[in-house]
């Protein structure tokens, strides 16, 4: 593990999942639809974060269902 912390943002229109290992992960969903986020429904303007707990996280699965969300996970 690198002693410095990367961030990695991206914006994502189409399904998929956050690569395995992250410390910390904040969504957004900026698109016009109700997008799924770990299972759960993330309304338009809606954000969410996975803080830091002493552990990477699984990777974590989204559907987009039309919708753009704005991820941003920090190694």
């Amino acid at each position: 593990m690198n002693i410095l912390a990367e961030p990695q943002e991206q914006e994502v229109t189409v399904d998929g999942s956050t690569p395995a290992g992250a410390l910390f992960i904040s969504v957004k969903n900026v698109g016009a639809a109700i997008a799924t986020f770990n299972g759960v429904p993330l309304s338009p303007g809606e954000a969410k974060s996975y803080s830091f707990i002493g552990k990477g996280y699984k990777s974590l699965v989204y559907a987009v269902n039309g919708s753009t969300l704005k991820i941003m996970t920090i190694f």
